[in-house]
């Protein structure tokens, strides 16, 4: 079934690949540096919105080199939105490493790749495939959908991660390795979608035991997640009259980490007390808690911020906590503000 099933793909793939950013032209192989990074970015994002900012990175860093030299700070801001920022240090410290310690060079093998920060499996499987053209077994979300309905694998989500990874390694061409991994991407993508997939134009179709069984689209089957807790809080806008507000840097690790924010109260499960949460306004100032507020939703939690929002007097600006800045509200895209503190701000400015 291997040596069938990747020609009959690759041969899907060369009539129907996407054009994307980052993909070299047929016939052409992606240098490791693009590969690399449109896999960091595509982790928990979709390629509609990373498209453009693959585009700017490449434009201002155009090679791992330039990337390493950048200053952090000016790495998290353009991330700015894209959000797991996690990655964006991560995506720092990689390039770094492979300067510093592989001589700008991306080592060739999963095993090197994975010693590299922010590189896990499915990452260094596809760098080594699609830079390299080495039989790896890169096994995305798309990937997973496949193989899952392929082999009819009704075992739930994340269970069924080990039977799915052997089953798809199994598969693997030993040529075209490259082509190969993106094209199964390719084909989760566009044709064994999640929902109404275009089985009857599959190149897989005769194989598929799932369509055969008719559960194709039930597949892959997940185990209920557990509820998300909700955290809240109070967040303070401090502006001026100037059109500055007051930002400070959060910690370099854990969520957002090095990343600029309004101040605020700890976020905390359970009900805010507007009361108790006001003794943590960043100075003293005649705070107005504003109606409605801000929601985000992060991997492991919600959070809700309402919104304190002062005009800063002339008097005692000089003594503001270390850590803290005053920013133009209007060149907010040349700092390092995630998207929940945009829409903190927004929020503040508007009912200003």
């Amino acid at each position: 079934m291997a040596t069938s099933h990747a020609t009959r793909l690759l041969t899907w793939y060369d009539r129907h690949r996407r054009t994307l950013p980052w993909r070299a032209l047929p016939g052409e192989r992606t240098p490791p540096y693009r590969v690399w990074l449109s896999e960091i970015m595509l982790q928990q994002t979709t390629v509609a919105t990373v498209g453009d900012y693959f585009h700017r990175f490449v434009t201002r860093w155009p090679t791992i080199e330039a990337l390493a030299a950048a200053p952090l700070d000016e790495v998290l801001s353009a991330w700015a939105g894209l959000g797991y920022y996690a990655r964006a240090r991560n995506l720092h410290a990689c390039a770094k490493t492979v300067v510093d310690g592989h001589g700008g060079r991306f080592p060739e093998d999963e095993a090197s790749l994975l010693a590299l920060p922010g590189i896990g499996r499915y990452t260094a499987a596809a760098i080594s495939a699609i830079a390299f053209d080495r039989p790896a077994s890169a096994v995305d979300g798309n990937v997973e959908r496949v193989i899952a309905r392929l082999h009819a694998i009704e075992t739930p989500l994340p269970d069924a991660k080990i039977e799915i990874a052997a089953r798809a390694a199994d598969l693997v061409p030993q040529s075209r390795a490259g082509d190969y991994a993106q094209a199964m991407m390719d084909l989760g993508a566009t044709v064994c979608t999640p929902r109404n997939p275009s089985c009857v134009i599959c190149p897989l179709l005769k194989d598929c035991r799932g369509r055969m069984q008719g559960i194709a689209e039930e597949l892959p089957r997940r185990k209920p997640k557990a509820d998300k807790p909700t955290r809240r809080g109070l967040a303070f806008v401090l502006l001026r009259r100037d059109g500055a507000v007051l930002l400070r840097k959060r910690p370099a690790k854990g969520l957002l980490g090095g990343m600029d924010e309004v101040p605020s109260s700890p976020w905390r499960e359970g009900a805010l007390s507007i009361e108790d949460s006001l003794r943590d306004a960043p100075v003293p100032a005649n705070w107005k808690v504003l109606d409605g507020g801000v929601r985000h939703t992060f991997t492991h939690f919600h959070l809700e911020l309402t919104v304190a929002r002062a005009i800063a007097a002339t008097a005692g600006l000089a003594r503001l906590a270390p850590g803290t800045d005053w920013v133009m509200v209007d060149r907010l895209t040349e700092r390092a503000v995630p998207t929940v503190m945009r829409k903190v701000i927004a929020h503040a400015v508007k009912a200003s």
